[in-house]
């Protein structure tokens, strides 16, 4: 007997690519969103930094209100915690329980689930600005300078800190990841001009901190919203070298298993 037409349906066979990426970038980001450390991470950890470094004299941020000082520097924060120390965590783990490698055999390709991972972080970050932002405008934080002078940083900040996450998780163990991550979310906390201007460090140490990519956007940002420059194209150089190193380094050596 012969099936008539519309007997299979749906018809067989995988959903167009935009639409597995948009499936996979939706799951991964309920996935963070869900998860407590990750939380704690870009959310939890950020906004706290600001609340208290605001209202509390603990730094001297300068001239001006502590908040238009710490803003810049909690939302270049906000970036490393969910496009790095976040996304090296998570990717190190789904890749220890073969999760990467389950994926990798589905008909999503690998570039495909990079862009996903990529989307998520992107969607995450933008619900993590609108957060502080408002909170910052509620401490009576007044910014300056051009939006998208802001969004190219945001932007290459973003590029920056997830080539070297997905560098860390597809290199190291797991728990050496967890570690790792979570170190150098510490020292650049403290180190890159976050809630510590850069000028506490003395020259030499200005000078070599200054070419971390935390001290670039947050620098960058600083410059933009608090000073009202125009485009910081020290700071954008410095993001694009490491963006374009640690994506480049981390497509050569990552590991799906």
């Amino acid at each position: 007997m012969t099936a008539g037409p519309g007997t299979y349906t749906p018809k067989p066979g995988a959903a167009p690519l935009p639409r597995m990426i948009a499936a996979q970038a939706a799951l991964e980001t309920r996935m963070l969103l869900r998860n407590g450390e990750q939380l704690l991470l870009t959310v939890v950890i950020p906004t706290l930094l600001l609340v208290l470094f605001s209202s509390v004299d603990v730094v001297d941020t300068g001239e001006g209100k502590a908040v238009d000082f710490l803003a810049p520097g909690v939302l270049a924060l906000a970036v490393m915690s969910t496009a790095f120390t976040g996304q090296a965590i998570a990717t190190g783990f789904e890749r220890r329980y073969g999760v990467l490698k389950r994926l990798a055999s589905s008909p999503l390709p690998r570039w495909g689930l990079m862009a996903a991972k990529t989307a998520s972080v992107l969607v995450t970050e933008i619900l993590q600005v609108i957060l502080l932002t408002v909170i910052a405008f509620a401490l009576g934080w007044s910014p300056h300078g051009s939006p998208f002078a802001v969004v190219l940083l945001l932007v290459l900040g973003t590029a920056a800190f997830s080539g070297l996450g997905l560098l860390m998780a597809g290199t190291l163990k797991a728990e050496a990841t967890l570690a790792a991550a979570n170190l150098v979310f510490l020292l650049l906390l403290v180190g890159g001009g976050v809630v510590v201007p850069l000028e506490k460090f003395g020259p030499a140490g200005q000078h070599v901190l200054g070419l971390l990519p935390i001290s670039a956007l947050s620098g960058g940002l600083r410059d933009v919203l608090q000073h009202g420059a125009a485009v910081p194209w020290g700071d954008l150089g410095i993001l694009a070298v490491w963006a374009v190193l640690g994506l480049a380094a981390a497509g050569k050596s990552f590991r799906w298993e």
